[in-house]
């Protein structure tokens, strides 16, 4: 008689749609200790169980959970272990084979379920509301992965091996394993896959740097006019940094951050660029350095008083113009900058709305005076007294809501399967696409045309 463990072991292995870049910030479960075998030197037995227990402590045990899914969805599928050992080997560039320590593919990953259980995650508690996602059709997904391996430049033989993983056991595994191969061996990625994988992976909510990190993508020449992307740049996208009071960066960094804000969609070194090109047009403009100081503290709500701290509005600019150069120099130093011609037939509609919109009247008793000076009608009153004011509710502190929650990235609304001229609807997700956050980048990676 079969015990409800067995009979509960035995049964297919479902997973457990999450919202993957809430729990990680790159590549997770079995994918991910595939990565970092590759990436060791001569790992034996005992060091693989190591990095296995370190892709489960991930996310505060949270990683134990994929770990012991991905496993046990490649042992109920039934695949032949030499299936599973070209793609497992071709994930590991080679550098962990089973079978040189006396286990096959599924003595190995038995090894791995006795230690990571698959199980499902509690579903946690939220104090914010999260956007609904609708989920993503396992059939739909599957063929959309399996399309993708096809037009890959794999090894022959290794791309019938990643279909049937994600065919017979798990369209989710198939696709991290393909990007994880395609990482190991560098194999160049054009631009147009790289844009269905970051479509793909968007709609199954896994974090962006799962896909870009190490991959080798074939990025079209940098050219600022280009739109790929999605959001502000430039200097208007510049101001916005140094609105609100959760971070107040310097001018420098401020600076730093937009030139290394480059949107996923497009080539490294567009932020740079579009900065570069804003700060010169400013530049070689007739404005003087009191109108753009008073352009750029409207625009940034006074988030940066480059005027009380002494800063000329040209100088400004010289700095954002200087910081944007170094950028480029070290991500894209074949790029020359041009600036474009002036579009003067955007100048009228523009003025249109400019003179449209009514100045909003301020009352002289209540101006927003700099900060230590009373201003015109504040300050004491006659009888030296300061105004009372009403304290202020307590309200309960809440967390705040997970990082990327409201981004968004580039999304065509329709994608057609390589080889087929049938479109395949996709539906928006959130935030695996997006303007990149400015972390430490490979500067070895060029454009194709570089």
């Amino acid at each position: 008689m079969i015990g409800k463990g067995e009979q509960e072991r035995m049964e297919p292995m479902t997973r457990q749609r999450e919202r993957y870049f809430e729990l990680y910030e790159d590549d997770f479960g079995l994918s991910a200790l595939a990565g970092k075998l590759a990436a060791a030197t001569a790992p034996g037995v005992v060091r693989a169980l190591e990095l296995a227990a370190e892709v489960a402590e991930v996310a505060e045990g949270e990683g134990a959970v994929e770990l012991g899914v991905d496993v046990r969805c490649l042992l109920d599928a039934g695949l032949p272990d030499e299936t599973l050992r070209a793609a497992w080997l071709a994930a590991t560039h080679e550098r962990f084979d089973p079978a040189d320590f006396g286990m096959d593919l599924h003595g190995w990953l038995n090894r791995l379920a006795d230690l990571y259980p698959a199980r499902v995650r509690r579903r946690r508690q939220v104090y914010w509301l999260e956007r609904p996602h609708p989920e993503f059709p396992e059939e739909e997904l599957r063929e959309a992965v399996v399309a993708e391996i096809r037009v890959a430049a794999l090894p022959a033989g290794l791309p019938d091996a990643l279909e049937d993983i994600a065919g017979k056991a798990d369209a989710e595994l198939g696709l991290r394993l393909l990007l994880r191969i395609l990482k190991a061996w560098t194999v160049p990625v054009a631009k147009d896959q790289y844009d269905r994988l970051m479509e793909i992976t968007s709609d199954v909510n896994y974090p962006g740097p799962l896909v870009y990190d190490g991959l080798d993508i074939q990025w079209l020449p940098l050219d600022p006019t280009r739109r790929e992307g999605s959001g502000d740049f430039g200097i208007s996208a510049l101001s916005e940094r140094f609105r609100g009071d959760w971070w107040q960066p310097t001018a420098r960094e401020g600076a730093e951050w937009e030139a290394a804000a480059d949107d996923t969609a497009e080539t490294p070194g567009t932020a740079a660029a579009r900065l570069l090109e804003d700060a010169t047009r400013l530049l070689d403009s007739p404005l003087t350095s009191d109108t753009i100081t008073t352009l750029w503290l409207a625009a940034s709500g006074r988030g940066l008083n480059i005027d009380l701290l002494g800063i000329d509005g040209r100088d400004w600019l010289r700095l954002i113009a200087d910081v944007s150069r170094e950028h480029l120099r070290n991500i894209a130093p074949s790029y020359t900058p041009v600036v474009g011609p002036v579009r003067t037939e955007l100048a009228p509609p523009v003025l249109e709305v400019i003179r449209e919109a009514s100045p909003v009247p301020v009352d002289p008793d209540r101006q927003r005076a700099p900060a230590g000076h009373p201003g015109p009608g504040r300050g004491r009153r006659p009888g030296g007294d300061r105004r009372p004011r009403r304290p202020r509710p307590r309200l309960p502190s809440l967390p705040p809501p997970p990082q990327g929650a409201v981004r968004t990235g580039h999304r065509p609304p329709v994608r057609r399967l390589p080889g087929t001229g049938r479109a395949l609807r996709l539906r928006r997700g959130p935030c695996a696409v997006g303007r990149r956050s400015p972390r430490p980048r490979d500067l070895t990676r060029r454009t194709s045309a570089e």
